[in-house]
């Protein structure tokens, strides 16, 4: 018998799919599926919350260090260790309270939704944060060699993952309507520099809150006075983020600001 020798539609052709002439698909994809999902769970705009995926839980530092100390591990790296997950408890305390707020909001959208990148460390605490407040929550992967992780937090319909980053940050940045920033890499600079640029160049618009967590970390890191002593950023520059290391003062900080901004623009009320 004859074998069928149709031809393959074009949108079922996995090889031109994955090839070099379809990469403008596959962007496009990356548009327009997380489009079509935020739009069908009605998440109007975000909270993103962005940091290093290295820090843990105190639970889990205070095991490493007895664990060390009993002989199994680095003793100095667990204090360290120890040290760092103040941020991961901050994030995720911070991420549980903001969520219990925007749940009082009168409005037919879901409101300010905690967003992170998806992975461990801050971003798994934030996401834990909302979820502990039963709160929807959004987690944008990145597709990177790195190790499996789990980070069984984010609201299954909202974990999203991506191929290209400058697709994940365009999400990061279109639905935000305020950002905090944790103690983080090279991945966390990237974004908050990428961030503050188009802050800086008025290519966003809307009014952005943006929260430095951890004063002692980002003085250290980043040396916004010598920036303003060299000339190559003005002195009201500083003005596009609010440094603390308060979670109730960053509470305060982007409650207030969506309050005047983002609640006046659309008429909701508490």
């Amino acid at each position: 018998m004859r074998r069928s020798t149709r031809p393959v539609v074009a949108y079922h052709n996995q090889d031109f799919l994955n090839s070099r002439d379809a990469r403008a698909l596959r962007i496009l994809s990356e548009y327009l599926e997380p489009q079509s999902r935020f739009d069908h769970y009605r998440i109007d705009d975000t909270i993103v919350f962005l940091g290093s995926a290295r820090f843990i839980s105190r639970e889990q530092a205070e095991q490493e260090l007895r664990a060390a100390e009993a002989g199994d591990g680095d003793v100095q790296r667990a204090r360290l260790r120890l040290e760092m997950s103040h941020y991961y408890e901050a994030a995720r305390e911070l991420a549980q309270r903001l969520t219990d707020w925007s749940k009082q909001l009168v409005d037919e959208e879901r409101r300010f939704v905690v967003c992170t990148g998806g992975g461990p460390g801050i971003m798994e605490a934030a996401n834990r944060g909302a979820s502990e407040a039963k709160g929807m929550n959004v987690g944008l992967t990145i597709s990177i060699p790195i190790e499996e992780f789990d980070n069984p937090y984010i609201t299954r319909e909202l974990s999203f993952h991506f191929h290209y980053f400058f697709m994940r940050k365009f999400w990061f940045v279109y639905l935000a309507k305020a950002v905090v920033v944790f103690p983080g890499g090279f991945g966390t600079l990237d974004e908050l520099f990428e961030l503050l640029t188009l802050l800086q160049t008025r290519k966003i618009r809307k009014h952005l809150p943006v929260v430095l967590f951890g004063t002692r970390y980002w003085d250290e890191v980043i040396n916004f006075d010598a920036l303003i002593r060299y000339g190559t950023i003005s002195p009201e520059d500083v003005d596009l983020f609010h440094r603390t290391d308060s979670v109730d003062d960053a509470y305060d900080y982007v409650t207030r600001s969506l309050k005047e901004y983002a609640l006046a623009e659309r008429g909701a009320i508490l």
